[in-house]
C-alpha cells in the first residue's frame, strides 16, 4: 500500500510524471537552449499567487533538484496592497508546496488607483521596478517570471 503524498510532494511529482511532456520537457529544453542559468547564477522567481507564477517556482526548485549546475534561487512576493486574506492565501499556498518566499511590500495599488490614464501600465511598470530593486538588494542577478505562462 503506498503512502499518499503530501501537497508539496504532489506537486513535484507530476510536473516530473504526469506533466512531463507539457511542461517539464518545454521547460528544460528552454533552460538550455537559451542557456538561461549558469554556475553560480543567484536568481530571484518571482512569485504572483497565480498558477503560472507558483508552477515556474516549481519548475525552478526541480531543476535546482536535478542539475548539476549550482546556483541559487529566491522567491519574491511582492504585496502591492492585497486584501490580507489574499495575502494570507498566498502565503498558505506557498507553505503548501514547500516555497520559501520572502515578502516585501510596496504601495503599487495606492499609486495606480490615483492614476486615471493607463492605470495597468503604470502599475506592471511599478511592479517590475520594484521586483528588480529587490531582487538586486538581496543579491540577485536574474530575475525569472512566470507571468507569461499563458496555454498552461
Amino acid at each position: 500500500m503506498s503512502r499518499e503524498l503530501t501537497p508539496q510532494e504532489a506537486a513535484e511529482r507530476s510536473l516530473i510524471k504526469k506533466y512531463r511532456k507539457e511542461l517539464w520537457n518545454p521547460f528544460i529544453a528552454a533552460v538550455k537552449r537559451y542557456e538561461l542559468i549558469t554556475p553560480g547564477d543567484r536568481i530571484a522567481v518571482c512569485i504572483s499567487g497565480g498558477k503560472d507564477s507558483m508552477v515556474l517556482a516549481k519548475l525552478m526548485q526541480e531543476l535546482q533538484r536535478h542539475t548539476e549546475q549550482p546556483f541559487e534561487l529566491v522567491f519574491l512576493v511582492m504585496d502591492p496592497g492585497y486584501a490580507p486574506a489574499n495575502r494570507a492565501l498566498i502565503e498558505e499556498n506557498a507553505a503548501r508546496l514547500g516555497i520559501p518566499i520572502t515578502v516585501f511590500r510596496s504601495d503599487i495599488f495606492d499609486v495606480a488607483y490615483q492614476v486615471e490614464k493607463n492605470p495597468c501600465y503604470l502599475c506592471a511598470r511599478m511592479r517590475r521596478g520594484f521586483l528588480y530593486s529587490k531582487a538586486q538588494e538581496l543579491g540577485c542577478n536574474k530575475i525569472a517570471l512566470g507571468h507569461h505562462l499563458s496555454d498552461v
